[in-house]
């Protein structure tokens, strides 16, 4: 069957068209985009699946039934096909453990987060669409649409406990899978985890996919489409009114920053109090995550997670950046470890977590279109990746089994997003006034002398290039282990003159690390991952000059020790290999996928 695919092209509009983006005095204005989109064809290949009978499951699938948070990205390419591997295994449920709160180690709330049992699988085949649900912003829907929202949340929460489709069974696929429930089968305590990986934007389209579809049965409306919170845009970035105003309200959650409430989001975490800034700040981030800092898919994507890997090997750009800011912003300092959305056993339990993920989504959808010369092939042909399987309980409590490889046209899955105005998209910080000479801070120690380090406090550091002036080139931040219980972030600034730590909008600015309290059941210390960054579009804001070394600045968001980074160096981006000859390396049943990843 053929499915649509969106090819889309930018078009600029000026800044003073649109008097509802906010810019500050010290940067000049930025034209805004809308992304323009037409249908054209491609092939569907959810047909390539067979049927499975019911009462077995492929050793090849993978159950995930949750969704997430956090990360740093990855070393591998993203069109290279790996040595032989399998796609991470389905856990079994029979040996489904019970989730631990690290705080005082005892079940959960009492409660079991596993999934209700059943052998009844079968392959899920997407439905032709006839409608096409388009996922309004949730700043600009109407009293009617609240209505329907607000009904179809209660009526799942008023469904029987057991029922798979209940809100806290929903919630429950975040708890079981980031605490610690599920083991990798045949590997020991080794943990199943979609974080931190490249499973986290493909499952948590499923996951949403899902709940959405249950949401419309509930009213007997299946053109209903999630609310997506569109945070990246200045007039979406507080929280919905719909989620806040009502105490009685289905969509309520009491467990929420009280603080926060009605303030502009915080993206880069940093306390900064003048709103210009942080709106200013949250649109460089938005342009780094998206644009500046990407110099491969795998760096927006997360890291390569296969048959016998270690969880959590490295989140993309939007997962450790724009999207655990927002779950640790929300979430509450009164509780004991940040509940509801700032922990990721809770996380699904507050309504606004569906609401934030159908943006970071959107994020997804928007990487896949924008226009970028310099990565013009944004396809993963991994067959390890592709073939990733996901179990879900459908809109009729039916157990079905999903792929990675259908989730990469989502008009294809029947949903589409409103066109909302994209300031972030040439929110590319100004080039510093005069060039930082690095004599001016030759107190710096290199960096060979420090490592491995232990980040309680800010550090300033050189760090030799693989060649003088400029180049293309990455920073690696290596073995990073954090202690898994506690909210963790540092920024990373280069040549930094002005060491104003609430200033993230300027050329200095290269990116971020971040994650959320979690428990994996093998202990309080996640496994170690590593962070790439790209410095070519930074050295060109800086003018770099003929310096053979630049001066790193880690600046901790995070009160008191926790992290340790085990070594930093700059290597040459990697020369991509023939998108064709990866994907011709793929077996059979993957090489067909023609939509990006």
């Amino acid at each position: 069957m053929a499915s649509l695919y969106l090819s889309c092209a930018t078009t600029t509009t000026a800044a003073s068209r649109h008097p509802h983006v906010i810019t500050t005095h010290a940067k000049p204005s930025h034209p805004l985009h809308q992304i323009s989109c037409s249908s054209t064809t491609s092939q569907n290949h959810s047909d390539d699946t067979k049927p499975q009978g019911g009462k077995v499951i492929d050793r090849r699938n993978v159950l995930l039934g949750m969704g997430g948070l956090y990360g740093a990205a990855n070393l591998v390419s993203g069109n290279t096909p790996a040595a032989s591997a399998n796609p991470i295994l389905p856990p079994e449920l029979n040996k489904c453990g019970t989730a631990t709160n690290w705080n005082n180690g005892e079940s959960l709330d009492g409660i079991n987060c596993c999934p209700p049992l059943t052998t009844d699988i079968i392959d899920y085949k997407l439905p032709p669409v006839f409608h096409m649900k388009i996922r309004p912003s949730a700043h600009r829907v109407s009293a009617e649409y609240m209505y329907k929202y607000n009904l179809a949340t209660d009526r799942m929460k008023r469904l029987p406990a057991n029922d798979p489709r209940n809100f806290m069974q929903q919630a429950n696929i975040h708890c079981a899978y980031c605490n610690g429930a599920y083991d990798q089968p045949g590997q020991g305590t080794l943990d199943i985890q979609i974080h931190k990986c490249w499973l986290f934007f493909p499952f948590h389209r499923w996951y949403l996919y899902f709940y959405e579809r249950i949401l419309g049965k509930l009213i007997g409306d299946p053109t209903f489409a999630l609310p997506f919170w569109n945070w990246d845009n200045p007039k979406g970035m507080t929280i919905p009114p719909m989620f806040v105003e009502d105490p009685r309200s289905a969509l309520y959650d009491r467990k929420r920053n009280q603080k926060h409430v009605r303030s502009v989001v915080d993206l880069g975490l940093t306390d900064a109090t003048d709103t210009l800034q942080v709106v200013s700040n949250n649109l460089t981030i938005m342009h780094n995550e998206m644009i500046r800092g990407i110099s491969e898919p795998l760096d927006f994507m997360g890291a390569r997670y296969s048959e016998g890997s270690d969880p959590n090997p490295g989140e993309g750009s939007v997962e450790r950046g724009s999207h655990t800011a927002i779950h640790a912003w929300v979430g509450d300092p009164e509780q004991p470890t940040g509940e509801d959305l700032g922990n990721f056993y809770s996380a699904g339990r507050d309504p606004l977590f569906y609401c934030h993920h159908a943006n970071v989504d959107r994020m997804w959808y928007l990487w896949q279109r924008l226009p970028n010369n310099k990565l013009p092939d944004k396809r993963i042909t991994d067959p390890d990746y592709l073939n990733a399987s996901f179990l879900f309980y459908d809109e009729n409590a039916q157990l079905v089994k999903v792929y990675v490889r259908d989730t990469f046209d989502n008009r294809r899955m029947g949903f589409d997003y409103e066109r909302i105005d994209l300031p972030w998209m040439d929110y590319r910080p100004p080039p510093q006034a005069a060039r930082t000479k690095i004599n001016k801070v030759v107190d710096a120690p290199n960096a060979k002398t420090l490592f491995p380090l232990k980040l309680d406090r800010v550090v300033r550091f050189q760090v030799d290039k693989t060649k003088k002036g400029k180049a293309d080139e990455i920073l690696v931040l290596e073995n990073i282990t954090v202690d898994a219980s506690k909210l963790l972030k540092f920024d990373v600034f280069v040549n930094d003159e002005d060491d104003n730590p609430s200033e993230l909008d300027k050329a200095s600015y290269l990116g971020t690390y971040a994650q959320l309290p979690h428990k994996p059941r093998s202990g309080t210390t996640s496994n170690s991952s590593s962070i790439r960054l790209k410095l070519t579009d930074l050295y060109d804001d800086i003018d770099i000059g003929d310096d053979d070394t630049i001066v790193v600045t880690l600046v901790p968001r995070h009160q008191g020790p926790g992290v340790t980074i085990g070594g930093i160096k700059i290597i040459e981006n990697p020369t991509k290999p023939n998108p064709t000859d990866a994907a011709a390396a793929a077996d059979t049943t993957t090489t067909a996928a023609t939509s990006s990843g």
